[in-house]
This record gives C-alpha cells, sequence and structure tokens, in this order.
C-alpha cells in the first residue's frame, strides 16, 4: 500500500466518523418556564393558545421544547417560591401572567428573559420596565393599555375626515 493510498483511507475513514458523531448529537430542546397566578384548569386555554402560536413557528411541546408549569392557584404569596423554582431549573426563558406575578420572577432572575402577558394598566409605574418603547433589562412582553390609550384612539378618529364610499 502506497503513501497516497493510506491517506486516502485515512480521510475517508476520519470524515466518515466525523459524519457519525454529528449525527448522534441531540437536538437542543428549549425549556419554557411558565408562571400562572391562577390553577391548571382556569389557564388552560391560554396554555393551549400558547401551544398552537409555538407549533406556528416549528416547536412541538416534548420534541423540539418542554414547558415547566407552575400555577398559584389563586395565593399570590406563592410568586417568588414559585419563580425561584423556574430560576433553578435554568429554563431558557419564563413566560409569566400578571404584574405581581411578573415582579416576582424580576426579583428572583436578571439573566433568564421574562416574558409578561397582561400585566396590568402600565408596567412602567409598576417598575416591570424602563419605558414601553425601549423596556430594558430581561423583561418583555404585552400588556393592556386600553384605557390610556382611548385618549389617543379619540385624536385619532377626529383627525381623519369621513368620505363618502360611492362618489356621485
Amino acid at each position: 500500500m502506497n503513501r497516497r493510498t493510506a491517506i486516502r483511507r485515512l480521510a475517508t475513514l476520519f470524515l466518515t466518523t466525523a459524519s457519525l458523531a454529528q449525527a448522534q448529537q441531540p437536538k437542543k430542546v428549549h425549556r419554557i418556564g411558565y408562571l400562572s397566578a391562577v390553577d391548571a384548569a382556569t389557564e388552560s386555554a391560554r396554555a393551549e393558545g400558547i401551544r398552537l402560536a409555538l407549533r406556528q413557528f416549528g416547536y412541538i411541546e416534548g420534541q423540539n421544547i418542554a414547558i415547566e408549569y407552575r400555577y398559584g392557584d389563586g395565593k399570590l404569596d406563592r410568586a417568588p417560591e414559585l419563580a425561584a423554582e423556574l430560576v433553578r431549573l435554568k429554563v431558557d426563558v419564563i413566560v409569566a401572567g400578571g404584574g405581581r406575578w411578573t415582579q416576582a420572577v424580576k426579583n428572583a432572575t436578571k439573566t433568564i428573559p421574562i416574558v409578561m402577558v397582561g400585566a396590568g394598566p402600565d408596567p412602567v409605574e409598576a417598575g416591570l420596565v424602563d419605558s414601553l418603547a425601549r423596556p430594558g433589562g430581561n423583561v418583555t412582553g404585552i400588556t393592556n393599555l386600553t384605557r390610556m390609550l382611548g385618549g389617543k384612539r379619540l385624536e385619532l378618529l377626529k383627525i381623519r375626515p369621513i368620505r363618502p364610499m360611492y362618489a356621485s
């Protein structure tokens, strides 16, 4: 066996072994922490909606994501304990419902991203984010600003002239 043949065989063996090793690497399963103030039965519709939305982006529970559910059963004093538990589990992101529950998670971690869902009328006033335009820190999400936006909606309604649908 000449030197070129030996190098080819060694290279082929190396490439075959490398591709097998890559094929055996497990896919990362992203872990989501889900913290709710209410019980599982009350929260089931919202949790199902989140699962369906994730599925539309290719994330399927049990395949490439795992969701750690924690429910407060209406007991506010459980918020810090449950938030700390999710942090100890080292989830990749925490979804928290309600301002006080989001605050408990914010107090428990400065590094894990937090997504607030329905965090009351003003997350800036509650100290959850620096501003709506630039939340800063590790908290983002949606809020219920319906009362605060009422005046702006009325202003927009006044500015737009009403035009007839059909010109004669």
